[in-house]
This record gives structure tokens, sequence and C-alpha cells, in this order.
């Protein structure tokens, strides 16, 4: 990261920020984060290996997400969404949904977008709740 001493702006590089395993095939790389300094909102990118999926959940807050690379399906409210790069969605507060991975050859990468700098993720199945900073921790 690059911050010019006094300044309140930074220059994240991604290919430089320690991404971290989520288990299952996805990587995440957290890009702006309370760490530089945002109070309203945060965003990273996570990596999907072929086939990879992650489990139904849901946020307290917003979520924006942008397929970067790859094919994706979204599965909320029962349907499942076919995904191409650059569709972006927009998913409500407390809203079950899951990415996967539509190729079992190619990996697939997403842009998220939180709408608040303290996010959480409630897991579906077991109801556990974490702040999404949990998952960037060693």
């Amino acid at each position: 990261m690059e911050q010019p001493a006094g300044r309140t702006f930074a220059v994240l590089r991604p290919d430089r920020i320690a991404a971290h395993d989520r288990g299952g095939g996805a990587r995440t790389t957290p890009l702006v984060t309370p760490s530089i300094g945002t109070t309203s909102f945060i965003n990273g990118m996570t990596e999907f290996a072929p086939g990879a999926r992650i489990a139904f959940h849901s946020h307290n807050c917003e979520e924006s997400v942008v397929l970067l690379e790859g094919h994706a399906y979204l599965d909320i409210d029962g349907e499942v969404h076919e995904l191409n790069p650059l569709d972006t969605t927009f998913i409500p507060p407390n809203v079950p949904h899951r990415f996967r991975n539509r190729s079992e050859t190619e990996t697939m990468k997403i842009l998220w977008i939180y709408a608040s700098s303290q996010a959480t993720r409630t897991l579906i199945e077991t109801g556990e709740t974490r702040p999404i900073a949990a998952e960037h921790a060693r």
C-alpha cells in the first residue's frame, strides 16, 4: 500500500497484498479496510478455484459484487442466476446467498463491496456470525 505521509488516501496493489485462504477453494485479498482509515465501507477480491463455492450466508449490510473474471452462479431467493464478466449484483442486508464458480477448469474472481466497515457474515447452516475482517486474519 502506498500512502503518502500526511495524506488520507491510499493506492492499493493487490499483487502485493497477501491473500487469505478461506477454505473450499476460495482465497480472499482484502483491499479497503478499517486499517487504512475507511469508516463507511470495505472491499476486496475473492478468487474461486475451478468448481469452488462458498456456503450460504447473509450480511448485516448491503453488498455489491462485480464478477471480474470467469463465470459464476449466484444462488439467492431460491433462484440461480448465471453471471458473466462485469455483471454486478446488489444484495440487501440479511438475504441468504452464495456464489459458485460455474467452471470446472477455470478460476473465477469477484470484487466485493460491503456498505459498512463493520460488515459481518452469518453462515446459514450454523448461525455463526463473524466480522468480515476475521476472514483476513492469519
